[in-house]
């Protein structure tokens, strides 16, 4: 989470937003983006996604297949 953490806290500041900027335009609340720069773990994938998107990213669930 931590990768996520600083790619978002970076980006943010490159395009110049504050958090409550970025929480606006994601249409999350602001404590959602918050909690994603301190790195914190027990977010909504979906609460990510928004931000991310807000950067053209996304994550996805990785799955383990068996040969």
């Amino acid at each position: 989470m931590n990768l996520i953490a600083s790619f978002v806290k970076t980006r943010r500041k490159q395009l110049k937003l504050t958090q409550e900027d970025l929480a606006s335009r994601a249409g999350v609340a602001l404590t959602v983006v918050r909690k994603i720069e301190q790195g914190k773990e027990n977010l909504s994938l979906s609460k990510v996604n928004q931000v991310l998107s807000m950067f053209g990213h996304i994550l996805a669930p990785v799955r383990h297949i068996e040969e």
